[in-house]
């Protein structure tokens, strides 16, 4: 029986090349998605892996719906927490509202969802949890205190419980991407990303979601096991941390 690999945010973007990339691995994929219920049926037609909606933000929805995983696909052996919004703005005009909306989705869902799986993993004496974090949480940005600090604050996370689960078979990384050509980056104006982005990184050009999932599948595999509480870094040379 294959193992169990649930992504977060798995529908869209990074999220749903790193599902892909997994079933291709041989992994039993299960995406999480939060409210686009055409994407994410489009989703399962295109690739016929299962999505389960709720909020990763909600801690009894995030136990309700590990639940529901395990219950139609089997224990959950694989976590990656995708998941993660944007509210940008400079620090002296945002608004608790743009503050907590981004700490909430993008740094409290992990311990929501870690904490779903942790104990089933530690049982089993396998486990693999990738923290799909950000350059901006390693280098800081102007525009965005919340988001840096949450992606930040995943870093921290992971360290953490990488020691704590060492000796259980159990590896905890976290993967910072730079800029990646999703469907947000690449709807900037081209003259922006030609004068603004793309000089800022040496390859020269914005990275591909698929090369993020084979950092993913690396990380997960059995292979991978002497790798845990550490961070690797897909920028293309834009922060060389």
């Amino acid at each position: 029986m294959s193992r169990v690999a649930l992504v977060t945010g798995g529908t869209r973007g990074i999220g749903a090349a790193v599902c892909r990339a997994l079933k291709d691995a041989g992994y039993t994929v299960a995406a999480n998605y939060a409210g686009n219920d055409e994407a994410a049926a489009a989703f399962t037609r295109e690739t016929g892996i299962a999505t389960f909606k709720w909020d990763v933000s909600d801690f009894n929805a995030c136990k309700a719906g590990v639940a529901e995983v395990a219950a139609k696909l089997g224990p959950v052996d694989v976590l990656v927490n995708n998941a993660g919004i944007t509210r940008d703005g400079m620090l002296h005009k945002m608004s608790p509202e743009q503050w907590y909306a981004v700490i909430n989705t993008n740094l409290n869902s992990v311990f929501n969802m870690c904490r779903q799986v942790i104990e089933g993993m530690r049982d089993r004496n396998f486990g693999r949890i990738v923290t799909i974090s950000s350059i901006n949480g390693q280098k800081g940005q102007m525009g965005q205190t919340n988001y840096s600090a949450a992606k930040a604050g995943e870093i921290g996370f992971t360290k953490a419980l990488a020691q704590e689960n060492a000796r259980k078979g159990i590896t905890v990384n976290a993967i910072c991407p730079g800029y990646i050509g999703t469907e947000m980056v690449r709807a900037m104006p081209q003259d922006v990303l030609d004068k603004h982005v793309l000089p800022l990184i040496p390859v020269g050009r914005l990275g591909e979601p698929e090369e993020i999932a084979r950092c993913v599948v690396f990380l997960v595999a059995d292979e991978a096991a002497f790798i845990t509480g550490s961070t690797l870094t897909a920028n293309g040379g834009q922060y060389m941390a």
